[in-house]
């Protein structure tokens, strides 16, 4: 039975969601299509009507892996909108976030894997860094004229980091410790910005 233009869609769009997830699982490499479109409820034949490769797919997940991963920073900040930053390091340097390999970060689980892709999936994280950058350097630039750019990635580059090495490890306490020796630096940063003369509140 022929499929509707619709409910193709509507199939196309279940396959990019279900593959921002796997790949977060397994990585780009560690799943093939025929998993991935199981997973989707959906047979191996109905790709290539979809898709026109496998790294086209995995560009578009990696999107919308890191669409879902802006939503889940704005209902941080909305959850603490007088402490944003705050909000945002409380739930992406916990343990919990370290578990949700599905759910969680993708730069944290797809980053390395993204460095050995084609062009459409490195554009797909660099745009989705790039958020990241803004609203991190909205928290901590300063009203001196210190270049907010370079601060905000050292902040990005410490949070992604912790995780990455916090799920690296066997010994639940070292793991732990990378997330909280990460959270209590970046809150000093933040409070040292927060009491500089002239910061606006």
């Amino acid at each position: 039975m022929r499929v509707s233009r619709i409910q193709a869609e509507r199939n196309r769009q279940t396959v990019i969601d279900v593959a921002s997830r796997l790949f977060r699982e397994h990585g780009f490499d560690g799943i093939g299509l025929k998993d991935l479109m199981k997973g989707a409820g959906l047979t191996q034949g109905a790709f290539y009507k979809q898709f026109a490769s496998k790294e086209d797919l995995a560009a578009q997940a990696s999107q919308r892996a890191l669409e879902s991963a802006a939503l889940r920073w704005a209902e941080a900040t909305a959850s603490k909108p007088e402490d944003p930053f705050g909000a945002v390091i409380e739930f992406y340097l916990s343990a919990g976030h370290r578990d949700e390999r599905m759910e969680g970060c993708p730069v944290v689980a797809l980053g390395s894997d993204a460095a050995r892709q084609g062009r459409d999936v490195k554009a797909s994280f660099e745009a989705g860094i790039r958020k990241y950058l803004d609203l991190v350097g909205s928290w901590v630039g300063d009203a001196h004229g210190e270049d907010f750019r370079d601060k905000a990635m050292a902040v990005l580059s410490t949070m992604v980091g912790a995780v990455v090495l916090s799920r690296a490890v066997n010994d639940e306490r070292l793991s732990k410790q990378f997330l909280q020796a990460a959270s209590e630096s970046l809150r000093r940063e933040s409070r040292a910005v927060d009491t500089q003369p002239g910061r606006q509140q």
